[in-house]
């Protein structure tokens, strides 16, 4: 019992200091984007949320992922895209990676462990909305942490004019 108690800070340290080199930050993966007025599907375990997780109706985390779109701003893009921007760079540990007429790619990184979740933002003309994805690269079960990020976002674009 003794060996362990020594033995479990430095692991924790080991630990940490493999998180802090970028251990957890997981693969981008190569499938994002819109393709055929999608954003891709909602992660296969509670790791993610998507405002399009409706049009997966057999989807087993359907009803986990589900989350509101954003409303457009003055019903224009580069006004809505201007404002998310803005949303964005205001959330901690979140990072514009590419910015497109319709669309936002970002990065979400976890301060301590440096985990990183990809975050996907569309300006869906049809439906005159902001559709919008965020899931964590790594690990089964966020713990809400794309839905609070996202929520986070939502208000900070909805206090915008």
């Amino acid at each position: 019992m003794k060996l362990f108690s020594m033995a479990l800070p430095v692991l924790l340290g080991v630990g940490l200091l493999a998180a802090q080199g970028g251990a957890l930050r997981g693969t981008q993966p190569s499938d994002l984007g819109v393709k055929d007025g999608r954003l891709k599907a909602p992660s296969a375990t509670r790791n993610s949320v998507s405002s399009q997780a409706a049009l997966h109706p057999d989807h087993p985390q359907k009803g986990y992922a589900s989350i509101e779109p954003l409303p457009l701003k003055n019903t224009d893009a580069e006004a809505t895209l201007a404002a998310l921007t803005k949303a964005l760079q205001s959330v901690p540990g979140v990072t514009v990676v590419e910015q497109q007429p319709d669309y936002i790619y970002a990065q979400a990184q976890t301060r301590w462990l440096k985990f990183v979740d990809d975050l996907e933002f569309w300006v869906n003309p049809v439906a005159g909305v902001v559709e919008l994805r965020s899931a964590s690269r790594l690990g089964r079960e966020d713990f809400g942490a794309n839905r609070q990020r996202i929520e986070a976002v939502r208000a900070a674009y909805l206090a915008q004019p």
